[in-house]
């Protein structure tokens, strides 16, 4: 490679002879490396634990590897704040002080890190994302940060952000008000759009059916009328509980939709979560009456589920929404938090005689954690259902990898919140032998098919391609002398004859729309998208020959 390169990156998440061994054949090769702060227990969250995990790679990698100081690239880990969790409120203010201790106690470290985590919840309000990035950034970068992975084309100039957002957004940063989430949520709806123009409040849903003006109300997370649309839905069923079913969960379900399709964002679905639970406080003492009306106790109305996030993984929202919505459909959930080990998750199973376990999990390596559950659940005699969730899993590595691991009871895969009732609510019914034996069939048919596609495919042995390996003979090969050697610079080069060998499959990638160019143009569901998207970046590019 030209210059140095880079080897993004190395952790002591396997321990440290892993972390010693992969650093002694980077500096072998002459090359810095990033290294995350990430160990044994998982990704670092506080200052305290990153810089600690920091410090401790430092010593390994300069005292027992000779490793230059200078080519160290610590990444203290960027999480997204204004989330609507509590626990996510101090994660910018954790990620700049570790940039502090790091700076003062680590002599020559450099500091990198992902801008656009710190955003990840405003995703598709581009302003309020840029001003995100430049605010963070700003404080960062005095503190010691001296690189990052950022889209320098959308990065706003600290001084040119609106006064209003730029407070807002501070206050988000640098968790300086309890309310800070909130207010950015409301500044977000309001700047959203071009140019950033304000909304004025319409009201005009308002004279929609009741139902809708319900669903209404979640998707936008309006608690304003919700008790009152709710009594007045109340009327219109039989029992209390209908709401709760009919509306209700119709409006969730619209919310996990958008979520889902990334038009939401994650403040947002937490906002919904407590309007719906807001009207399920509501309906509860008529719930009640009529329990005492039947004469049904509370044991014989809810089912207990345990949820937990694996070890090595540090993220909660999508478990933390999921949560919210079961209980407010009267289920009891015992939440044991994040960074859970098997043993651990298992033992409070015991201890709390749950009827179902809930994994959660984000980042990559919780999928094998997640697998191991499974097989101390198989190894341990567990019997109850295990539902999988999170942005990593899917049906599929569910239905091959760990299902067949968890074979005295079933792993069922919930792709979100407002799924999690219907399949919970199922398996505490009469209808749950049935709905196993159906998903274990169709996760049998799912992994025997996975199986049959790797099975198509033809490898090639060792030895065949020692074989087949290229006949050069070098005793013939006469070297070709380049025209030039080092550095050509092109001091004044029209940019025009740049412009037809650009490639634009990634550019549609970034923007998250999938396909090949041209292909994508006329494609069935993102072609209208990509049109115009391929227009605008026309124009830009027109201006930019013309100046």
């Amino acid at each position: 490679v030209q210059g140095k390169a880079i080897v993004n990156s190395i952790s002591l998440k396997e321990g440290e002879e892993p972390f010693l061994k992969q650093a002694r054949k980077i500096k072998r090769y002459g090359a810095a490396t990033v290294v995350m702060a990430f160990d044994e227990e998982g990704q670092a969250d506080t200052a305290d634990r990153k810089f600690h995990i920091c410090e401790r790679a430092y010593k390994l990698l300069t005292e027992k590897v000779g490793f230059p100081p200078e080519d160290i690239i610590f990444d203290p880990n960027i999480f997204a704040v204004a989330t609507g969790i509590e626990e996510h409120n101090n994660y910018a203010v954790e990620f700049i002080r570790a940039c502090e201790r790091i700076k003062q106690n680590l002599p020559y470290a450099h500091i990198s890190g992902g801008v656009s985590n710190i955003s990840f919840s405003f995703r598709g309000n581009e302003l309020v994302r840029e001003a995100m990035h430049s605010v963070f950034l700003y404080h960062a970068i005095k503190a010691g940060m001296d690189m990052g992975i950022v889209n320098a084309g959308q990065l706003a100039i600290y001084d040119d952000i609106d006064p209003e957002l730029r407070e807002r957004v501070e206050d988000v940063i640098l968790n300086r008000r309890d309310d800070a989430t909130e207010r950015l949520l409301e500044a977000a709806e309001r700047y959203k759009g071009e140019g950033g123009k304000k909304r004025e409040e319409d009201l005009s849903w308002r004279e929609k059916p009741v139902n809708e003006r319900i669903s209404h109300s979640l998707v936008k997370g309006i608690n304003a009328f919700i008790e009152e649309d709710v009594e007045e839905a109340r009327h219109h069923f039989e029992r209390p509980l209908h709401v709760i079913e009919g509306p209700l969960m119709d409006g969730m379900n619209v919310v996990g939709d958008l979520f889902g399709s990334g038009k939401m964002f994650l403040p947002q679905v937490v906002k919904s979560a407590r309007v719906m639970k807001q009207a399920v406080a509501y309906l509860m003492p008529f719930m009640e009456k009529e329990k005492e009306e039947l004469g049904i106790t509370d044991d014989d109305a809810a089912a207990r589920i345990l949820m937990a996030t694996v070890k090595g993984d540090v993220h909660d929202i999508g478990k933390n929404i999921v949560g919210v919505v079961l209980q407010c459909n009267n289920f009891e959930v015992i939440d044991m938090g994040v960074m859970q080990p098997a043993e651990k998750i298992l033992e409070a199973a015991k201890k709390h005689k749950v009827d179902i376990i809930g994994l959660s999990g984000l980042i990559t390596p919780s999928l094998d954690e997640m697998c191991h559950v499974a097989a101390e659940m198989e190894r341990q005699g567990f019997k109850v259902p295990l539902l999988i969730g999170g942005a990593t899993t899917s049906q599929i590595h569910t239905a091959v990898k760990i299902s067949p691991n968890y074979k005295a009871g079933q792993a069922i895969y919930v792709t979100d919140a407002s799924r999690a009732v219907g399949v919970a609510s199922t398996l505490i019914s009469e209808r749950a032998d049935a709905y196993i034996t159906d998903i274990r069939e169709k996760y049998k048919d799912l992994a025997e098919r996975h199986a049959a596609g790797r099975e198509k495919k033809e490898r090639q042995t060792l030895e065949g391609a020692r074989e087949n390996r290229p006949k050069i003979d070098w005793k013939g090969y006469k070297p070709v002398k380049p025209a030039f050697l080092g550095t050509k610079v092109f001091e004044d080069y029209p940019i025009e004859t740049l412009v037809p060998y650009i490639d634009w499959t990634p550019f549609f990638q970034t923007w998250e729309l999938a396909g090949h160019y041209p292909q994508i143009l006329d494609d069935d569901k993102v072609g209208e998208a990509a049109r115009s998207l391929f227009d605008d970046a026309q124009e830009m590019l027109k201006q930019m020959v013309e100046e």
